[in-house]
Formats: structure tokens, sequence, C-alpha cells
């Protein structure tokens, strides 16, 4: 009869974890919100960038840096990010950078100084370096681990990739009023945001680590990944091969070595490496480089190919991508219900084999395509792999992993998330720019040679990360084990 009793009161338990209250649902769309809002202004600034060089007259290497700079702050201070939102305490963090975020946002959309507007960028993506994984870490501590915790985390990152492939819509209707809507209509919404976000995130304590800051570790960890990722990025303009290149990636090796000779010496270190040996944080952190670098450097060419190859507008670019976009939006629901039934390790393999899939086929692909039968495919296959695999990753990254390093694993899955991006769109860039380049106008045909061998780099950047996936490795518990304990 105890036993019985027992199972009863743990079905119970199980069946209302996903019954949450009004509060737990606004705090919620409180974080989830943030997190559209970092991808909706990504995607709404790469669709303006042809009328913000036109305006303030910038070539295309300046443009770059619109991205570029937004990129450096958010990699590069990713980790400390998630690392500060443990210590000092999360609900302060994530508003502090939130309400900077709006300011950034709106004195970006008043100035013409190019430098000013760059500058801007940098400061956003500093700011959603702290707001997306101290979100992340605000619902994992809020959210009980197992089935409660795999439906927001779903949602949560969802909503994420929603706001990029939303924002492409999104820009492409602001852009036709102005570029520079791109950058307000985030400042009411990260307004109304902070003001949620005062009521219904919890106050939390900092953790008792906070007596210990590895301040030398941030400091180097900062230096070295701002490093990396600057030399990443300006990679493509000055050559792989360049001096300027080869010292920026060996200093910064430098400056990531001392980190890690800091991080195994002090008492309370930024960053525990035991934590990589934890559940699945090592394969999901490569599975994420994979998944996310080789979707943003398939969109990147395809926004190449459709506007310059085809001559599409901008909005249509976008229109025709927007299926995806609609496939990862309206998985959000159900996401949590697919990881409990088939386990994330599942659907994260299941997910890239769908992205290699929708790769592969879109090679065939000419300059005279038909939309319905050689593109729209392979973007239902892309849609469909990105909302079964990212977030199966986010919820096996942090999986069995201590509330005191919930930030840590957030901030972990999230650089690799960006700094993954950051260096297969490099590659992508430079492999772009170097195969096949002229001066002269060339000719559609031509022009689709040129991107074809990124095209093909995003499907083996993909079929590794499949690989790596599928990897044997030691038994460890999947996402969904964590339901009944």
């Amino acid at each position: 009869m105890t036993s019985t009793n027992t199972l009863e009161r743990s079905a119970n338990k199980l069946h209302d974890a996903v019954r949450w209250t009004r509060a737990q649902w606004l705090l919620l769309m409180v974080v989830c919100t943030v997190l559209a809002l970092d991808g909706l202004d990504v995607s709404m600034v790469g669709v303006a960038l042809p009328s913000i060089g036109q305006e303030l007259g910038l070539g295309t290497d300046s443009l770059q840096w619109i991205v570029s700079a937004y990129v450096l702050g958010y990699g590069s201070l990713l980790l400390l990010g998630g690392r500060l939102a443990d210590l000092l305490g999360r609900r302060r963090i994530f508003l502090i950078a939130l309400s900077v975020f709006a300011a950034a946002s709106l004195v970006g959309g008043v100035v013409d100084d190019p430098t000013i507007l760059i500058a801007t960028r940098f400061v956003k993506g500093l700011a959603a370096a702290f707001t997306a994984p101290t979100g992340f870490s605000i619902i994992t501590t809020n959210f009980a681990e197992g089935r409660e915790r795999n439906k927001a985390l779903s949602i949560f990152t969802t909503f994420g990739a929603s706001g990029f492939s939303l924002g492409l819509v999104v820009g492409g209707l602001m852009t036709s009023l102005s570029w520079r809507w791109t950058f307000l209509v985030s400042v009411p919404i990260a307004v109304a945001v902070v003001l949620l976000g005062l009521r219904y995130i919890p106050r939390d304590k900092p953790t008792a680590e906070n007596s210990g800051h590895d301040i030398w570790g941030a400091v180097t960890l900062a230096l070295g990944m701002l490093g990396l990722v600057y030399t990443l990025v300006s990679a493509p303009e000055k050559g792989w091969g360049s001096v300027a290149t080869i010292a920026g990636f060996a200093v910064s090796a430098a400056v990531l070595a001392a980190f890690a000779v800091i991080e195994n010496k002090v008492k309370h270190p930024l960053i525990r490496f035991g934590i990589l040996r934890e559940g699945w944080v090592a394969k999901a952190n490569l599975s994420a480089i994979g998944l996310f670098g080789s979707y943003l450097s398939f969109q990147f060419i395809v926004t190449l190919f459709l506007q310059s190859v085809l001559g599409w507008s901008p909005l249509g670019m976008a229109l025709a991508l927007l299926p995806a976009g609609l496939i990862v939006a309206t998985s959000a629901p159900f996401a949590d219900r697919l990881i409990e039934k088939f386990g994330a390790t599942t659907l994260i393999l299941t997910g890239l084999v769908s992205l290699g899939l929708g790769y592969v086929l879109f090679l065939r692909v000419g300059t005279t395509p038909n939309y319905v039968l050689d593109i729209l495919p392979s973007i239902i296959l892309l849609g469909i792999g990105f909302a079964l695999a990212f977030p199966s990753i986010n919820v096996q990254a942090t999986a069995g992993i201590r509330d005191s390093e919930q930030g840590l694993a957030a901030g972990l899955i999230q650089t690799s998330t960006q700094v993954g991006a950051a260096l297969v769109l490099a590659v992508t860039t430079a492999i772009v720019s170097g195969h096949g380049h002229t001066a002269a106008p060339a000719s559609a045909a031509a022009m689709l040679e040129q991107y074809r061998p990124g095209l093909i780099l995003s499907a083996a950047v993909a079929i590794a990360a499949l690989l790596v996936a599928a990897s044997p490795g030691r038994r460890r518990r999947d996402a969904t084990e964590q339901v009944a304990a």
C-alpha cells in the first residue's frame, strides 16, 4: 500500500510539474522576450545594412563591422556574463544589462556618426552577453529539473531562434520605413520588459563563492576571447595568412593559456574545467558549434544568392526563408513533449541529419530555380532540423549541473554557439571572397559557383557535428531520465 501511495504521489508530482502559476508564466515570458529581442536585433540589422551604407556613405568593409562589433561584444564576454550572474545575482545582472541594451539601441537609432553607430553595436553585444546566459540560468534555477525545466528551456531557446528568423521579415518591414527603426523598435520593448522584470523576476542571493572573485581569471578570459573573436571576424579582410591574423591567434592563444593556468591554481575559479566531463556538456557544446555555425553560414550565403544572383528584394528574400522560422516558432509548445518521449539525444541526432540533408539538397539549385520545388524543401528540412536539435542541445548542456554552476553551463553553451558561428561564418566569408572573385560584374552562373564552396562548407560542418553527437562515450543520464528524479 505504501508503495502504491508513493507511486501515486510521484505521478501527481510529475503531472503538476508543468502546471505553472501566472507568475511563472510571466517570468518565462520576460526572459524569453529578451532572448527573442537579441535574435531580432541581429537579423534586422543584417537586412538594413544596404540602406545604412547608402545613407551614411559606408563601404562593404565598414558595414561588416556593424555586424562584427556585436559579435565581438557578445562572444568575448558570454562566459564572464554567465558566471557573474551566479556570483553577483541573476536578477540584478539581467535588469542592468537589459537597460544598457535599451540605451544603446536608442543611441544607435539617432546617430549619424558611423563610429558611434558601430560602438553602440559593440555595447549591445556586451549587454546581450549578460542577458542571454543570465536569462538561461534564471530559468534553470526557477523551474525544477526534468519535465518542467525541459518545457521552459524548449520555449526559451525556440524564442531565440524564432526571433532571429522572424527578424528577417520585421527588418524588411522596418527598413521600408527607415533603417533607424531596426534600432529604435527594440527600445520600448526593452523598457517594458525591464518594468515587468522588476516585478516578476525573483530576487536571488549571490552564491557562497562570491567571497572569492577570480579577478585575473575574468580579465584573461575576457581579453583572450575578445582577441580571438576579433581575429576571426577581421581575418577575411586582412587575410588568413597575414602577419596580423597569425599574431592575433598567437596572442589570443597565449592569453587563454594563461587563463587556464590561473583557473587550475585559484581557490574559486571562474570556470571549473571538470564541468566539461559532466553530463553531455562537451558534446552539447561541440554540437552547438556545428548546428549554429552551419545554419548562420548557410543563411548568409542564401541571402547573397537570392539578392545578388536572383535579384530578389530584401523582403522577398526574408519571406523565402520564413517557413524555417515558422517551423521553429510553432514547435515551441511541443519541444518538451518530444524530448520527454524520444530523448534529447535522439532529437539532436535527428535534427542534425535533417540539417545535413537540407544543405546537401540545396546544392542542386541553379540560377533559375523554382522556389516550391528547388528551394522550399531545403528550407523546410532546415526548419525541422533546427527545431529538433537546438532546444535539445540546450537541455542536454545543463542537465545534471548543480544550481551554482547553471550560469556557467549556460554561458558555455551560448559561447560555443556564438563563437562557433563566428568561426564558421568567417571561414565561409573567406572562401566566398577568395573563390572566383573579380572586379568586373560576373554572370549569375559565375556568382553561384563563387557561393557554392560556402554551401558545401555548411553541409560539411553539420555532418561533422552529427558525427560528434553520435560518437560513443560513457553512459550518462539523458535529460529525459531526470523527469523522475
